[in-house]
Parts: structure tokens; C-alpha cells; sequence
């Protein structure tokens, strides 16, 4: 690990004006440091700041960034309102990291690319212009969707997944004092040219909370993850689905995918193609082809295609009470 400079932040405007990168729970920022795939110069510690608290507000909550995964995912609001998100969070990792992992850190944990972390090999993610060794590589974990000839590494959230579905938006503080509040479809940028840039974030932009609308009326949740092994293992494919009926008909669809793609993946084709509809097979294999319309596999995970939609087809005969 290459030396750094190290400061604690006591304030959230002090974390900003610090000019270093943050570090909270450190449960990916670490590993990458030892492997010196990242080498920040300053780390600015934000653990301590008065951001680890989940607030009810506009009839949704405000969760700070600093929240511990396994506090977010225990929390009574949550798992009454926001089932898929508390099941998403407790599909991820371990006990151990939930317990320090944060909300703030999930959503901007990086890909784990077998290619990104091996500092021998080419990656267009790590050093910009080098090639992607994935491309010619072993595949089997990478996207289907969403990839570029540059990358086609895919994100590891679960959590980010769930909140995809839930329309969340992810509130900042800017060095200048300006606060942004994206919402998490804006917020991930597809590799495209720019693969080293994988989100909206500003130089120096703390994200500080996240925001969860209210849950939709009567709606049915469920997050399911098909992974190689049952636990400590990123999705293969996942699914977070919320999904409302009335009388026999869908009326609400939110739909998000994780393992796909280099960002939680949502397809407004996908729900599209089912509001409205009675669930029927019919219905659900309209939406596994829009989801799957422009899917390409890369050789080892071409599997992915035909898995994806199984896993797809089973949620919403979940979600809709539809026997198989």
C-alpha cells in the first residue's frame, strides 16, 4: 500500500473543503488500496459524522449515508414498507461487513472485474486506454447489458438494485456549499468512452443521504439474487421487483436488475410491457423480450441471457400470484 495522508472530518462541510477521498466503513476502498489498484494521496474520515440516522419524511424516509447496512436492513420502517430493500441488503456480503459497510459506500462500491483488480492486466476502468482484457477473457460474471467496447465490467450492488425499483435519488454536498439531489436513475453513468467514470459525482461531492419516496399502495416486493454459491457471493442475476394489481390487471411495475449490466439496471420496456396486462405467460415473456431485446453475451457468460430471463418469469409469477 502506497503512503497517503489521513484527516477526520467533523462536519460534513469539512469533509468537502478537506479535498481528499472519504472513507467510511472501507470495505471496498481498503482492498483496493492494498492491491494499489487505488492510490488516493489523502483520505478524508467521515465515520463520525452525524450521518447514521433513518428519518421519516414527505411519507418516505431519509436515510443517512453513513447508516450501516445491517442497521438499514433491521430497521422496523423498513421492513414493513421496503421489503425488497431490506432483503437485497441482507443478501450482500457477510454479517460482518453489513455491520460496517454504509449506505453512502454500497452504492459506490466498484466492479469486481477479476480484470479490474489485477493490476497486470488491461483494464480500461483502472487505466483509461489500456484495452479490456475481459472482452477476449474469462467473461462469465460480466454484462449483458449496458456494456461498451471499452468495458463490459458489471456493478456488484444489491442494495443499489433495490433501490432502483424504488425510485430512491441520492442527495450531495458539493465543495461550493450546493446541494444536488439525483435521482438513482441519473445517477450511474454505462462506460461507454469513459469507463473510469462511473458515476454523476462531482470532484469532491460527499453523497450524505438517501432518499426513499413512499412505498407504493399495496404493492407486492421481493428481491430474489441467483448467485453461485448461497451466501457471500455477487449476483449472477438479480432481480428486485414492486408490483401492484386491481382486479386482475397490473397496475404498478418497477423492475430492476442486478448482475446484468455496469449499473442497476431498470427498462422502462420492461414495465411497459406489463402494466396493464393480466399476469399471463404471454405477458411475462413481452417483458423478458424487452429486457433482453439488446442483451449480447461475450462467450463464457453467455448463459446469462437465458438465466435472466427464468429468473425474470419467476419474480413476477411471484409478485402476481400466478402458478408456474
Amino acid at each position: 500500500m502506497k503512503t497517503f495522508d489521513y484527516s477526520r472530518a467533523d462536519s460534513p462541510e469539512a469533509a468537502v473543503a478537506a479535498g481528499g477521498r472519504f472513507i467510511a466503513g472501507g470495505t471496498n476502498l481498503l482492498d483496493l488500496m492494498k492491491l494499489e489498484v487505488e492510490t488516493p494521496e489523502r483520505l478524508v474520515d467521515i465515520s463520525r459524522l452525524d450521518l447514521n440516522t433513518v428519518e421519516e419524511k414527505d411519507g418516505g424516509l431519509l436515510i443517512g449515508a453513513l447508516v450501516p447496512n445491517s442497521d438499514l436492513a433491521a430497521d422496523p420502517r423498513v421492513i414493513a414498507n421496503y421489503p425488497v430493500l431490506s432483503r437485497a441488503l441482507l443478501a450482500g456480503a457477510s454479517g460482518q461487513l453489513r455491520n460496517k459497510a454504509t449506505t453512502g459506500g454500497n452504492l459506490l462500491q466498484r466492479t469486481r472485474c477479476y480484470f479490474f483488480y489485477d493490476t497486470h492486466a488491461r483494464c480500461n476502468k483502472r487505466v483509461p486506454g489500456s484495452g479490456c482484457d475481459a472482452l477476449g477473457g474469462f467473461n462469465r460474471i460480466h454484462a449483458i447489458l449496458g456494456g461498451s467496447d471499452q468495458c463490459i465490467a458489471t456493478h456488484p450492488g444489491d442494495m443499489p438494485v433495490a433501490m432502483r425499483a424504488l425510485d430512491a435519488a441520492v442527495v450531495t454536498l458539493k465543495p461550493d456549499g450546493d446541494r444536488r439531489r439525483i435521482p438513482l436513475a441519473d445517477f450511474y453513468r454505462l462506460p461507454g468512452d469513459t469507463p473510469h467514470i462511473e458515476t454523476v459525482l462531482e470532484p469532491g461531492e460527499l453523497v450524505t443521504h438517501v432518499a426513499l419516496p413512499a412505498p407504493p399502495t399495496g404493492a407486492r416486493q421481493i428481491y430474489r439474487k441467483v448467485r453461485d454459491r448461497a451466501s457471500y457471493a455477487f449476483a449472477l442475476v438479480s432481480v428486485a421487483g414492486v408490483v401492484a394489481m386491481t382486479q386482475g390487471t397490473i397496475t404498478h411495475a418497477a423492475l430492476a436488475f442486478g448482475g446484468l449490466a455496469p449499473q442497476p439496471w431498470r427498462d422502462a420496456a420492461v414495465e411497459a410491457a406489463l402494466i396493464g396486462q393480466a399476469p399471463t405467460q404471454a405477458a411475462f415473456d413481452a417483458a423478458a423480450d424487452a429486457l433482453l431485446s439488446g442483451a449480447r453475451g461475450h462467450g463464457h457468460n453467455d448463459f446469462k441471457i437465458p438465466l435472466a430471463r427464468r429468473v425474470l418469469v419467476t419474480v413476477l409469477r411471484d409478485l402476481t400470484g400466478e402458478p408456474a
